[in-house]
């Protein structure tokens, strides 16, 4: 590591010093001076021994230090594809022209990170010069909102699929889904659950007013998220309430929106009491309570499981039931505190729980 530390920063007198005192250098010496542009700390090492791989040529290319590389090829370093496709993630034209004119093999990788990072002249460039590129080069471009890369590679016969629109809603970029619409693009089954979960209402509203049904999961993924305007919107929609929709708020610990789901009409179930202790959502529990939703030994149980002695007191305060699943998920948890604290206030099937996990 003291030679690489050395290379990495350019410090050749201490590099020096290291190898005078026997300290030990490997391949990755040399591609650390490559990716950092020390040329006269690569050159020095190569010249005393030190061995090098592909690794040298990808990290210049990175960096986009064309004397380095071509100090590396002209002296037999090796490279691979990761050389032009480095090149292309940091839009290193001239790099990437040296490394292809040399002789450098490249693959689709390149035509994807040229995407991908919205390098259109050097996809352009890649392209035109036989580079191969595929279905992701263009889910990618979608993926990061790059429309002008899309289009090139769409009116240029590049493949793609439903990826496009799924990554468009997962990003929420809905000019990326509009043209992909507009062009034939296949659209996936899924962009509204998708959209709802990352809370990209403008997606959701293109979409619907575009052909695609409101469906069950839009609410689950958006009440658990805790998009309260998404939630809002598809009510509004006609999207009808199930008994989830307040579980998922409740395990999300989103009590705003369990309050307007409820408000308005929303079921809820006991599920709703028993994924708010899971992650320790005690207010919710309350809200809940005193509002009438039912509970059972569930609640009891999921405060157990996640340590919650808080939301458990507030449970048995107020005449929660619960069973021996309460000691047992204490025990398999290891919660001593929570575990003796219900043995004190007379949990069932104590005894039992320590029987099946192990004697104290």
């Amino acid at each position: 590591m003291t030679c690489y530390a050395a290379a990495e920063g350019g410090h050749l007198d201490i590099l020096k010093y290291a190898r005078e005192h026997y300290c030990p250098w490997h391949s990755e010496t040399c591609a650390a001076a490559a990716a950092n542009e020390h040329l006269d700390t690569l050159k020095w090492a190569h010249e005393h021994g030190c061995s090098w791989n592909e690794y040298t040529c990808r990290y210049a290319a990175s960096g986009g230090h064309l004397d380095v590389l071509k100090y590396a090829r002209e002296h037999g370093c090796p490279w691979n594809e990761y050389t032009c496709s480095n090149a292309a993630l940091n839009g290193n034209l001239g790099v990437l022209k040296y490394a292809h004119e040399h002789g450098c093999p490249w693959n689709t990788n390149t035509c994807l990170q040229a995407a991908q990072h919205g390098h259109l002249e050097l996809l352009k460039w890649v392209h035109e010069n036989g580079c191969p590129w595929n279905e992701l080069t263009c889910s990618v471009a979608a993926r990061n909102g790059h429309l002008d890369v899309l289009k090139y590679a769409h009116e240029n016969e590049c493949p793609w699929d439903d990826r496009v629109s799924w990554t468009a809603a997962r990003h929420g970029h809905v000019k990326i889904l509009k043209y992909a619409d507009d062009n034939g693009c296949p659209r996936h089954a899924n962009i509204l659950s998708i959209a709802a979960k990352e809370g990209h209402l403008g997606i959701l509203k293109y979409a619907h007013e575009n052909g695609s049904p409101l469906n069950g999961d839009v609410y689950l993924n958006a009440a658990k998220e805790g998009h309260l305007e998404i939630v809002q919107w598809a009510h509004e929609n006609g999207l009808p309430w199930f008994e989830q929709v307040c579980s998922a708020a409740a395990l999300g610990g989103h009590l705003e929106l369990i309050q307007w789901v409820h408000h308005h009409g929303c079921p809820w179930d006991e599920s709703t009491c028993a994924k708010a202790p899971e992650n320790g959502h005690l207010e919710i529990v309350k809200y809940a309570h005193e509002h009438g939703c039912p509970w059972g030994v569930d609640t009891c149980a999921a405060a157990a499981l996640g340590h919650h002695l808080d939301v458990l007191k507030y449970a048995r305060e107020h005449d929660c039931p619960w069973d021996h699943q309460t000691c047992r998920n204490a025990t398999s948890k290891g919660h001593w505190s929570l575990l003796r604290w219900a043995h004190e206030n007379d949990c069932p099937c104590l005894c039992s729980a320590f029987g099946e996990e192990g004697d104290h």
